[in-house]
């Protein structure tokens, strides 16, 4: 549904400029930003993605993966296609990596806001997980859709790759309550290189999303000859241990997908290595994601196990997660 853009300003000449993401794109008249869903039509800045859900469906919390926020409940699943990032190793590249570019007909289905509600709400879940591709660029549909959330008793969950201005952030996140995000390496030049994008724009929103009180994990798919090595993962670990040592770090395993189908899956001793460099760094709560493992939350002072997992399934919750009842240490997280 084509909706004028928030977060934007006109130019002379009749151009526009976007704030919404990190590339802060000027677009002239007729063309679209990177993202390939915001085109400027005459002068004006438009969406053309407003309530058309390509997917949907009612998920585990721990599928985003969100371990330390509201564990054993479902969180209900949109996205619209596009994406502000192009990386080659994409699993859902089929609706991310399509653009409004090329078609003027909706794709997916139309749901409105109080729609997207009533649905959460008929699936017995807890939240709206804004994911699958990059919730930044459909903004405007999860700005109004994280409204009536909240006025429902739902909370708001961002899966994203972290490349929001700091004013699109500070908008959202009166109604954002937790995320995960994607940093994908420590490498300046692997993010130009790889994704088309920079690195300071994501390690600022972990700051800024930590600052202002919205539940944060981060996840780092760990993929061979790209974001495997020693430097890449200290870097990572150093980073997320100075926002916060309590903030989870997910390290999962790649598998070979869309113009990576010639790299081998990430090694297991490679994601160990990684788990004892997240460790080594002091981070409290460190998950391997893609692998056949345990992946239970522990606390940090006594090891008592609080939450068994079996893939994305609970097997034991303790009552009051977030106090450990052998030594009473604090577990940070939403519960």
């Amino acid at each position: 549904m084509k909706t004028e853009a928030m977060l934007y300003e006109k130019l002379d000449s009749g151009m526009t400029h976007c704030h919404l993401c990190a590339h802060e794109c000027k677009i002239s008249p007729s063309q679209f930003g990177i993202c390939g869903v915001r085109q400027n039509v005459g002068g004006t800045l438009y969406t053309h993605v407003y309530g058309e859900v390509i997917a949907s469906n009612a998920d585990p919390i721990e599928k985003k993966p969100l371990y330390h926020f509201l564990p054993g409940t479902r969180s209900f699943s949109i996205a619209t296609m596009g994406c502000n990032f192009k990386c080659g190793f994409c699993q859902n590249w089929q609706i991310s990596q399509i653009s409004k570019k090329y078609t003027s007909h909706p794709i997916g289905e139309e749901m409105l806001p109080e729609k997207i509600v009533e649905l959460s709400l008929k699936n017995a879940c807890r939240s709206i997980s804004y994911t699958y591709t990059e919730p930044t660029i459909f903004f405007e549909y999860a700005y109004q859709t994280a409204q009536f959330a909240h006025r429902a008793g739902l909370s708001n969950v961002f899966v994203t790759n972290g490349y929001l201005t700091e004013e699109a952030l500070r908008t959202i996140a009166p109604f954002l309550d937790a995320a995960n995000v994607d940093l994908k390496s420590f490498s300046e030049q692997t993010y130009q290189k790889s994704y088309g994008a920079r690195l300071q724009p994501v390690l600022n929103t972990i700051q800024t999303m930590h600052d202002l009180g919205i539940w944060i994990e981060v996840t780092t798919l760990v993929i061979p000859g790209e974001s495997d090595s020693p430097e890449d993962l200290e870097g990572i670990a150093a980073f997320i241990a100075g926002v916060s040592k309590d903030i989870p770090w997910h390290i999962s395993r790649f598998h070979p997908d869309y113009q990576y189908t010639q790299t081998e899956p990430t090694p297991f001793l490679t994601l160990q290595r990684a788990f004892e460099i997240g460790k080594k760094a002091g981070l409290r709560y460190v998950y391997l994601g893609n692998v056949s493992t345990e992946n239970d939350t522990v606390c940090y002072s006594c090891n008592r196990v609080l939450i068994k997992r079996s893939g994305y399934s609970i097997q034991t919750l303790s009552p009051n997660p977030g106090v450990c009842p052998q030594c009473s240490a604090e577990i940070s997280g939403v519960w």
